[in-house]
């Protein structure tokens, strides 16, 4: 009869530290990094360009899709879950579809990066500040407009702060600002996005000093963690 007691008192006083170590450990696997997803966006090819055009040496679409690559295993390493839009540098998906696996996937956040051309220098940080209209859909709701709005600015200060001194930063913008975003009023990708978006131009491929930038390994891995500097912004923020 002692035996008996004894073997229950034991299986109760198992019970009890697992019971309290699930209560303390459940709040922690709840905000974990592996719960939050990013779907990474290399840009082109689309419908409006197939960055295949070289300046100053480059070409958009292997450059994103070389820092895309870069960032996945940067990302993955932290304990990030990453859906990609793509699975070849050089296959076609349009901005609808990019936008669409985004949404399937549940993701956190709809990262884009992208190569911008024209007089300037350094990167920009664009958002969907406003509902676009693309063929009479219209989009994104005001809860992606609001939420876009929010990680943009996260993600922008820690961004920027990380290429401090190493490239212009020119600031954080509206998409309405970019060239199919003033048509529309937000970039397509944006309109169907069900979830946070942002587009990252990391630098003017137009511009000489930005290209030999970053064609330098050690300043292509300052932009992988200049970028996931500012995933890690949007994380820590949604934990805390």
């Amino acid at each position: 009869m002692r035996r008996l007691v004894m073997g229950s008192l034991r299986i109760l006083f198992w019970l009890l530290i697992f019971t309290v170590l699930f209560n303390r450990l459940g709040p922690m696997a709840a905000s974990s990094p592996g719960n939050f997803c990013v779907c990474l966006d290399p840009g082109h090819p689309s419908e409006n360009n197939d960055g295949f055009k070289l300046t100053n040496g480059l070409s958009e679409t292997s450059l994103n899709w070389e820092i895309a690559l870069l960032l996945k295993q940067r990302l993955e390493s932290d304990g990030i879950k990453v859906v990609m839009t793509k699975k070849a540098e050089k296959e076609f998906v349009t901005n609808r579809h990019r936008a669409e696996i985004a949404n399937s996937a549940g993701a956190s956040l709809f990262l884009r990066l992208h190569a911008d051309e024209g007089d300037s220098t350094g990167f920009t940080v664009y958002y969907p500040s406003r509902r676009g209209n693309w063929h009479a859909v219209e989009g994104p709701s005001a809860e992606v407009l609001a939420s876009s709005k929010r990680v943009a600015a996260l993600f922008h200060r820690a961004f920027a702060a990380s290429l401090s001194g190493q490239l212009k930063d020119n600031g954080l913008r509206g998409e309405e600002g970019t060239f199919i975003g003033g048509k529309q009023g937000a970039l397509t990708g944006s309109i169907f996005s069900e979830v946070p978006t942002l587009l990252v131009e990391m630098i003017f491929l137009t511009s000489r000093r930005d290209a030999e930038w970053i064609k330098q390994d050690s300043n292509k891995r300052a932009m992988v963690q200049a970028i996931a500097a500012g995933v890690h912004a949007i994380l820590s923020s949604d934990h805390s």
